[in-house]
């Protein structure tokens, strides 16, 4: 999986979204918030090559989480990623 290109994260008051650069990529309908762990897994991983093992493997070292558990957070992030049109397979 991969970042699409055009899109990066940003400080909105509190909140962390992930906003659409460029006019063609603007859809004000798919404004994406992330909380404190999806902005720092999208951080770690915008441009480069990533997988879900790749999210929970960051999870862990930064979190001290079990890597079960971090890796079933994972697989349902890159999920919603891909549902949002963030990233790409």
């Amino acid at each position: 999986m991969k970042a699409k290109k055009g899109f990066e994260l940003r400080q909105v008051g509190d909140q962390r979204i992930i906003v659409a650069k460029g006019v063609e990529n603007i859809d004000f309908g798919k404004i994406i918030a992330m909380n404190a762990s999806s902005a720092y897994l999208w951080t770690e991983v915008d441009g480069k090559e990533f997988t879900a093992e790749t999210l929970a493997d960051l999870l862990v070292k930064k979190y001290d989480i079990d890597g079960n558990m971090a890796l079933e957070d994972s697989k349902a992030l890159a999920e919603s990623w891909l549902k949002a049109g963030i990233i790409e397979e």
